[in-house]
């Protein structure tokens, strides 16, 4: 039985491909069309999944969408009512829009499907799911538990903001929700929009940034913005926001309370919004950690399972499972909206048609993420010639040797082998490797390749046999979605000079053996890389060990801020191209900056609407 999931229309779209419960292939549509967080129906996608398939859509039992469109325009009806009449002007501006992309998108869908297939039987075959319900599909039926507690937590689906379901076996019961307008996201994007970064983009930056600022504000937020109990459950005060009538984020009384406007797109950054950043961080964290322990407690179900966009907030999960009261903790790897392609698939497979499933106990289904396209030699070198590259072909041996060679000369280097990942990380498919050692690669990478802010932390990708030997962690972390401190042998104590340093004044000061991914407070946000899940990329750090006795290197998406991920090799080329990327490598292709033309060498600093 093969099923199709799509999401669609709000941000992130994506297909994924179910064929009697097995993943088969993921992806986003930005991917395809290199427009970052692409929303539009992902026909890209889908021909992508079909292809991955062998597959046409005549070959597909059922075609499920991620959410309810009624339901959502419902919510969207009530607020404007509640609320009215303040919002008029956003409400008579949007309510076509709502009217063709909410109201009537069963029909939007069948219209989009008919390139693939106009006499498909729509009626019968089209399925809905809701929109928490695929976040906790895409969670618990990919996870290694028979049994386990799913945690769903995002700005806002249909209505809810937050749920909790009960996985066991084949069946997801969801049993408590919290609803807009009251919501942990929201709460997040809130303080995204008033610290200068874009919402629905910027709120890694936010948690990026926490750690160079104090919680000074943390009471603040509890006292007037977020009621938050003992169980974890909350409710936001309104007076401060102004997002329930499609205005502002916040409003003048947010910007009074935190002494004074937001911060302008691309404006310097102060200690003020690195403040602002750790007092969220710390709230969040906080209501996170209730929850868990709460749910844990009332259900007496230790394992838990996260997925919405809150679970993409790496250093709350690492707090989780250092707390201690969950004993088994898996993060869906493409927890945003992507991922809801992902679970209405799962959920129709397994809740609608009630089919069996499989696990373990120890193993996921995720197959690493790796669900994107791959491309045969051919097809690379076909690329890469067409675009005017010029290369080596190396055998697999010389390559990684090379790799490593390079990477221990300190160079960056764009590696694109496999398949493509599915989710917002790049896990050693298709990244930008770096020396850890190196005290400048940090600088250098985000501001010489990745044409982004300085303090944005990067990842070590850890040999998964090694990992216990360099940072504070039990367990693997394959999806890099927890943080967990570098052990302290690794550590270097900063003097008492340098302690008295502020924000960003930090930055350089080397912290570690491995100081470009360590954090300013020991921290680092860890990709365990396995040899059965990634071998090649497994081998490259092997390589680098044997080299330097370093089983770890840098690990960043291979893009520029703005880009989506690269997705072909020609993609890769010009990235490499219009970057200080100084090696590429593509599939058995070993390029050297110093040999391309240069004559097509590109201007990638300004190629792309800042995220």
């Amino acid at each position: 039985m093969r099923i199709l999931g799509i999401s669609a229309f709000y941000h992130d779209s994506a297909a994924a491909l179910v064929d009697d419960g097995k993943i088969v292939a993921a992806a986003q549509e930005e991917r395809f069309t290199r427009k970052k967080h692409d929303a539009r129906f992902p026909h890209e996608a889908v021909d992508y999944c079909l292809r991955e398939a062998g597959a046409t859509l005549d070959g597909i039992d059922h075609i499920a969408f991620y959410d309810k469109p009624f339901l959502k325009f419902e919510r969207l009806i009530e607020t404007y009512l509640a609320f009215a009449p303040r919002g008029f002007q956003s409400f008579r501006m949007a309510i076509p829009i709502w009217l063709r992309e909410k109201l009537f998108q069963k029909s939007y869908l069948r219209k989009a499907f008919e390139k693939h297939r106009p006499d498909f039987d729509w009626k019968n075959r089209l399925l809905f799911s809701e929109h928490h319900q695929s976040h906790a599909a895409s969670a618990f039926f990919p996870s290694p538990f028979e049994e386990a507690v799913v945690l769903t937590m995002d700005g806002v689906g249909e209505w809810a903001t937050t749920s909790v379901a009960i996985g066991r076996g084949n069946r997801l019961d969801m049993i408590k929700e919290i609803h807009f307008p009251h919501s942990l996201g929201l709460l997040y994007s809130a303080f995204t929009y008033y610290t200068g970064f874009k919402v629905n983009s910027g709120e890694y930056k936010v948690m990026g940034l926490a750690p160079y600022g104090e919680p000074k504000y943390a009471d603040t937020i509890l006292e007037h913005i977020i009621d938050l109990r003992e169980d974890g459950s909350f409710r936001l005060n309104l007076e401060y926001f102004d997002y329930c009538t499609g205005l502002r984020m916040t409003n003048d009384k947010f910007a009074e309370l935190f002494g004074g406007p937001a911060r302008g797109r691309e404006h310097k950054l102060t200690q003020r919004e690195m403040d602002l950043a750790a007092s969220v961080q710390k709230v969040v964290e906080e209501a996170v950690l209730r929850l868990s322990r709460s749910l844990v407690k009332e259900t007496g179900i230790s394992n838990l399972c996260l997925a919405g966009g809150v679970a993409l907030n790496c250093v709350a999960n690492g707090k989780i499972l250092r707390d201690g009261h969950v004993k088994g903790l898996w993060i869906q790897p493409a927890a945003g909206d992507a991922g809801g392609a992902l679970g209405a698939a799962l959920a129709a497979f397994h809740l609608f048609k009630k089919q069996p499933r499989k696990s373990d106990g120890q193993h996921d289904h995720m197959r690493g993420s790796y669900l994107g396209p791959a491309f045969a030699q051919e097809e690379i070198e076909r690329q890469l010639k067409e675009s005017g590259a010029k290369f080596s072909v190396l055998n697999d041996d010389e390559l990684i040797d090379a790799c490593a060679n390079a990477l221990a000369e300190e160079k960056a280097l764009g590696w694109f082998q496999g398949r493509m990942e599915y989710g917002p990380r790049a896990l050693g498919g298709r990244s930008i490797i770096g020396d850890p050692r190196s005290p400048s690669m940090q600088s250098v990478l985000n501001l010489k390749v990745k044409y982004r802010e300085s303090f944005r932390p990067f990842a070590p990708a850890v040999l998964a046999e090694d990992v216990t030997d360099w940072f504070e962690i039990e367990g693997t972390s394959p999806y890099m979605l927890l943080v967990a401190n570098v052990k302290p042998s690794k550590c270097r104590e900063m003097t008492p000079e340098q302690q008295q340093l502020f924000g960003i004044e930090k930055l350089n000061i080397p912290r570690s053996e491995i100081p470009a991914v360590t954090h300013v407070d020991y921290s680092a946000r860890i990709q365990t890389v396995h040899a059965d899940t990634n071998p090649r990329f497994h081998q490259l750090i092997s390589a680098f060990k044997k080299k330097t006795g370093c089983p770890v290197v840098v690990n960043t998406s291979f893009n520029v801020r703005g880009e989506p991920i690269v997705g072909t090799p020609a993609d890769a080329f010009r990235c490499f191209m219009g970057t200080e990327i100084e090696a590429l490598v593509v599939g058995n292709c070993y390029l050297k900056k110093e040999d391309q033309d240069p004559s097509l060498k590109l201007d990638y600093k300004e190629a792309f609407e800042l995220d």
